[in-house]
């Protein structure tokens, strides 16, 4: 599989570069950047035959078959269309739009394509939710509800490695559309009810910097969720799933039981690294000519729950 990946000089980029190195039969033959120096420098460092400031350019070469899109929120939509214009099966970071017209356009567009498009939720790859969802698949357990905390510390515009960013990150657009989208796998439901509230908005970052959800399935399964960027202390998300069967927190790659008692799932996952596992996923769906777990289909219902949600917070801060 030739691949060519786009924003790979960025943070979470860097991680995609690096989980492919695991698969075999994957090459990277096309890094896109944005700076001329970084992005010449890590092509060469990597041995990467091309690389360009312009995605147009990798698109149309010969030797792609795929992309991968790790750049900027805002222009996930309009790269995520250009690559299944141009062609080439697509793996485009979470989420795959900021908006809701342009997801559906992305949808739209994918199934006219004929070509593998699948996004980022590395939630539905991640050792813990993979072990709840083959428990609820089974029978084993039935989530009656998730509370799920995810904290940040972002009252300046920097990445995860602490640089500065030139687009800004979005607690509704990206953070809750790991959880709302997991809520919905791990039930095996869509959403029924949904109710939202947010704080001020940042006046340098334009953004909610505090956001808490709360939504329910059909049968009566419960969501909690919080979000912030202006928490002190540990960062990442919390996962309490309360099921019929048992109490499971998940936090990364560690899981325990409702009382603390650590859950041994290694024997069950060699691999843990979720972004390694998201690409055997789309590349597995390319060569076996199916629907990847994560399609752009699929997460769809997840970005209509959100744009409820951005209608009902704008409309609850205009009032106050």
């Amino acid at each position: 599989m030739k691949v060519l990946i786009a924003g790979g000089t960025g943070a979470f980029g860097r991680k995609h570069l690096a989980a492919l190195e695991n698969i075999d039969g994957a090459e990277v033959v096309s890094l896109i950047g944005s700076d001329e120096a970084v992005t010449k420098a890590m092509a060469e460092d990597r041995g990467i035959p091309h690389w360009s400031l312009d995605l147009a350019e990798g698109l149309a070469r010969d030797d792609v078959d795929a992309a991968i899109l790790v750049t900027p929120t805002q222009i996930h939509a309009a790269q995520a269309i250009q690559t299944l214009e141009a062609g080439k099966h697509c793996f485009v970071e979470i989420p795959m739009a900021d908006t809701i017209e342009d997801s559906r356009r992305l949808v739209e567009v994918a199934n006219k394509a004929g070509k593998k498009a699948m996004v980022g939720h590395v939630r539905r790859f991640n050792p813990p939710h993979q072990w709840i969802h083959n428990k609820v698949v089974a029978g084993d357990l039935n989530v009656q509800q998730m509370q799920v905390r995810t904290m940040f510390f972002r009252r300046t515009n920097t990445n995860a490695l602490g640089e500065p960013r030139s687009w800004v990150d979005h607690l509704l657009w990206h953070h809750s559309a790991h959880t709302i989208d997991l809520f919905q796998y791990q039930t095996q439901e869509p959403i029924a009810d949904v109710y939202a509230v947010a704080g001020p908005v940042h006046p340098e970052l334009g953004i909610y910097m505090d956001m808490g959800i709360v939504m329910r399935t059909p049968s009566g399964k419960v969501l909690n969720l919080s979000l912030s960027f202006n928490n002190e202390g540990p960062l990442g998300t919390n996962f309490r799933y309360i099921c019929d069967n048992g109490t499971y927190t998940a936090y990364y790659d560690d899981m325990k039981t409702g009382s603390g008692d650590v859950v041994d799932i290694s024997g069950d996952f060699p691999i843990t690294n979720g972004i390694e596992l998201m690409q055997r996923e789309f590349f597995s769906a390319i060569e076996e000519d199916r629907e990847p777990n994560g399609s752009v289909q699929q997460i769809l219902a997840t970005h209509e729950v959100m744009e409820k949600i951005e209608k009902m917070v704008n409309g609850q801060l205009s009032q106050s």
